[in-house]
């Protein structure tokens, strides 16, 4: 079993933004995996389906990104999960719009989500799958920036990115860390 937490803020103002680029992979494979069903469970939205015979929870925090860790913890501890059965998917300033990477463990290069779960679960050691947004032109405020959403081009950019996550999420799945970063990195 895996749980994929994807990591955002909740609520339709927040939807479309930058700094919700991992609710928005894991509402892209949701969609791919047939997720029919969406509940409140450990302060998260959860879906189960299974891919190739593996369960997967896909999750979406409704803490707020700067508290996500405590549902993750609350939902790792509810399905007895381990660090390496985490893969989180988030948003990252210092890779390029557009662009992917996948990696184990790791700081929280002050991103305040992966701040939170790092101190929630006492370890760095878990997947990520880091959708790239840049960084902000010119002196806009990271703070704007991130929770802005994208114009045409940059959405296209952006949209590109979350299609290359999902299918680098089932691709630690299917052929693990080092293949996966092979094919994304």
């Amino acid at each position: 079993m895996y749980l994929i937490a994807g990591l955002g803020n909740p609520g339709p103002e927040y939807a479309a933004t930058r700094h919700n680029a991992g609710f928005m992979v894991v509402d892209r494979l949701a969609e791919e995996l047939g997720a029919r069903y969406w509940k409140n469970e450990g302060g998260a939205l959860t879906a189960k389906v299974l891919y190739k015979g593996q369960e997967l929870v896909l999750a979406k925090p409704q803490s707020f990104m700067n508290t996500s860790g405590g549902p993750v913890k609350s939902l790792m501890s509810a399905y007895g999960l381990k660090p390496d059965q985490l893969i989180v998917v988030h948003d990252e300033l210092d890779i390029p719009a557009g662009t992917i990477r996948v990696k184990l463990g790791g700081g929280h290069a002050g991103h305040n989500g992966l701040r939170s779960i790092c101190d929630k679960l006492a370890t760095r050691d878990w997947l990520r799958v880091r959708i790239g947004i840049g960084r902000p032109p010119g002196r806009t405020p990271v703070a704007d920036f991130v929770l802005a959403a994208p114009k045409k081009e940059q959405a296209e950019e952006l949209a590109a990115a979350v299609d290359e996550g999902a299918k680098a999420v089932l691709s630690l799945i299917d052929n693990g860390l080092e293949k996966t970063q092979q094919a994304f990195n």
